[in-house]
């Protein structure tokens, strides 16, 4: 079968409210961000795995609460001491070096103001490898919040919506497989999805059962 230039298009991954689904494995995740007045000083760590919409309910929350959200990288470029307001810091745990003093300084200055800061994961605080006494122990005080591995209804959805994001429909049928054959995870997801699309646009085909069930079959024995 003649294949089609793949162009390197970007993937627009929308971060919306509306576009968030929720499942027993996350529900008590969106709650406990929806009621920062119960965090203890102010303070959450939003824990899950790679893919599990950290980042999604991390964009949320800082629309909620009108929060600066912020990555590792931007930490020592901001002027921290004339934040006024919550903040959100993802992938927090990817912080090192001299970073941890700004996000000490950074720790300090959203508690001082009156505000919440909120922080995701991969992991929880006191696997985090932080050197700064100080930082370790106010990290390791904060509440920590779980998003689980997906159960079937949250991979279909998180599966559908990855494949919306690159504007290829899929039938449901090949969703349905998918959730019955793949490994349950959200990276898993994401990898499988970018493989699918990959081979569609290839070959101009589209994302059907039989599709899905090649590409899976590929997947597996070539390794990810």
């Amino acid at each position: 079968m003649a294949q089609q230039l793949i162009l390197n298009l970007p993937v627009r991954t929308s971060l919306d409210r509306g576009d968030f689904f929720v499942s027993e494995v996350n529900q008590l995740a969106l709650a406990r961000l929806e009621e920062t007045a119960t965090w203890p000083n102010g303070k959450m760590v939003l824990v899950g795995p790679e893919g599990a919409g950290k980042t999604h309910l991390a964009h949320i929350w800082a629309e909620q609460e009108g929060a600066h959200l912020i990555q590792p990288p931007d930490l020592e470029r901001l002027d921290i001491g004339s934040i006024e307001e919550s903040v959100a810091l993802d992938d927090a745990d990817r912080i090192e070096g001299s970073a941890e003093r700004a996000l000490l300084h950074l720790h300090n200055q959203v508690a001082a103001s009156g505000h919440c800061l909120l922080l995701t994961a991969r992991r929880a605080p006191r696997y985090w490898k932080v050197g700064l006494p100080d930082l370790r122990s106010r990290m390791e005080a904060t509440d920590v919040v779980r998003i689980d591995a997906p159960d079937e209804a949250l991979l279909a959805a998180v599966l559908m919506k990855l494949f919306a994001d690159r504007q290829n429909a899929v039938t449901p049928s090949a969703i349905s497989w998918l959730t019955r054959h793949m490994d349950r995870s959200f990276a898993e997801a994401q990898r499988i999805v970018a493989a699918i699309d990959a081979r569609a646009l290839a070959e101009r085909r589209k994302v059907t059962r039989d599709l899905a069930a090649e590409v899976l079959d590929k997947y597996r024995h070539k390794g990810p």
